[in-house]
């Protein structure tokens, strides 16, 4: 009697294991969740905020050791590290997407969140050592909020890993090379611009080893117009109408984008990231993915334009337009006392970082999302205002104007940084950050160029 009985349990345990995996197929990973929790196994700590608090905290960190006002790109490139090792950290545990130059796995077991949250407290602790306190007491904090046990455990030491093949993969890199911008003053060649007369600075970033790239020239462009050109005359006459600190025709709405976007642009970048991903509840992977891939591609967008600002060396327009006498170009003319309307950054005209930057990341975004809306809110702490942008040529077409009718830049710098940038992002989706087994085509559908053209003025 007793043989049958445990037959009969058997069959019963066997019917209820179909049952819980029909349920699974039909409720997904809340219904795994669930099963894990029945009996006693909580899945891996895996909460995508703790990528972004990270985020947060590396862009407070970044700025305290930079200069939150240091018109450099140097902070991207910090940015770009920090996330590449969340990045392998979380993907080399889930598996869903292809790591960043790493063939390491860790142990599906662990908790992504540990990882994740150890990778960028390690890496952030390497380069800015002097942050240890808030660095450790953040990083404490962060481990208190994940379960105690072998998937933390687990977690933590893969995210070590992650870290440290990050660091060693950058060393020798260039960074802090003694490169120097020593051409001589000419017409259209850069020189230090007032009020500072600061030096080229961190000219260095034109000679760094790319995340993605291979090779800091790879999307270098043409140049800039010729000096006896019609281009260049109607470059130098918008610039010197629309870029004015006084007299200016510019609209209320102009000067406030010119102002708006006159600022740190890293921060004003990440927190829109930040926004995005919480809004549209994307979990740890796909968090850490789109801040690795825009970051990433970020950083080589600074290294092309810090080449072509060191290739070309061309002159800002404070210098161009009060020294037009000197340029051989007829429809141009000398205004001694012209001023901008934003201080003028001390490195050269071509390429501009911001459109460089803001192409690159509009380009890998909507690759990303597979689609030219963004969905991206923008803050500026110089306005005091907020932004929306839902199409990529939008905010383009807006980073380009606005370093315009700031002055500080002539158009085709503008328009020609934000093609480049836009390349780099393509770029880098196509070699990095894939999905290991992509649904749908990982990158945005043909659609026409992002990069407005022709002047907004």
């Amino acid at each position: 009697m007793d043989t049958p009985r445990s037959g009969g349990r058997t069959a019963l345990g066997a019917l209820a294991a179909l049952l819980l995996l029909a349920l699974t197929a039909v409720a997904g990973p809340a219904a795994t969740a669930a099963g894990h929790a029945a009996a006693g196994h909580a899945p891996p700590a895996a909460d995508p905020q703790a990528v972004r608090d990270w985020n947060a905290l590396a862009t407070d960190t970044i700025s305290a050791h930079v200069g939150a006002t240091r018109p450099s790109g140097q902070a991207v490139i910090w940015h770009g590290f920090v996330s590449a090792a969340v990045y392998n950290a979380v993907v080399g545990i889930q598996g869903r997407y292809a790591p960043y130059r790493w063939r390491a796995r860790g142990p599906s077991t662990a908790s992504p969140e540990a990882a994740a949250v150890t990778a960028a407290h390690r890496v952030l602790l390497t380069y800015f050592p002097a942050s240890q306190t808030p660095l450790d007491t953040a990083y404490a904090a962060s481990l208190a909020r994940i379960p105690d046990g072998n998937a933390k455990r687990q977690g933590v030491a893969f995210g070590e890993r992650a870290a440290a093949h990050l660091v060693a993969l950058r060393e020798g890199d260039g960074r802090f090379a003694p490169v120097e911008f020593t051409a001589a003053p000419a017409p259209g060649v850069w020189r230090p611009t007032p009020p500072a007369h600061q030096p080229f600075i961190d000219p260095w970033l034109g000679r760094l080893r790319p995340m993605v790239l291979t090779s800091p020239s790879r999307f270098r462009p043409g140049g800039p117009p010729a000096l006896p050109s019609a281009r260049y005359a109607r470059d130098v006459n918008e610039v010197k109408t629309m870029g004015a600190r006084t007299g200016s025709p510019r609209t209320a709405r102009q000067t406030e984008t010119a102002l708006f976007f006159g600022g740190n642009l890293t921060v004003q970048l990440q927190s829109a990231f930040r926004d995005h991903s919480a809004r549209h509840h994307l979990d740890i992977a796909e968090t850490a993915r789109m801040f690795a891939a825009a970051n990433a591609s970020a950083t080589d967008a600074v290294v092309t334009a810090w080449d072509a600002k060191l290739h070309y060396g061309f002159w800002r327009p404070i210098t161009a337009v009060q020294l037009a006498g000197t340029d051989g170009n007829p429809a141009t003319e000398a205004d001694p006392q012209w001023q901008p309307l934003l201080v003028t950054p001390p490195h050269p005209d071509y390429l501009s970082g911001h459109t460089t930057v803001t192409g690159a990341v509009v380009r890998t975004l909507t690759g990303i999302l597979g689609t030219p809306h963004l969905d991206l809110t923008f803050s500026s702490e110089a306005t005091g205002t907020t932004r929306h942008y839902d199409r990529a040529a939008r905010l383009n077409g807006d980073m380009i104007d606005a370093r315009v009718w700031g002055g500080i830049h002539f158009r085709t710098a503008d328009v020609d940084g934000c093609e480049a940038g836009s390349r780099i992002g393509g770029w880098t989706l196509a070699h990095y950050f894939r999905p290991l087994r992509p649904a749908r085509p990982h990158a945005a559908p043909p659609a026409p160029s992002m990069c407005p053209h022709g002047s907004a003025g």
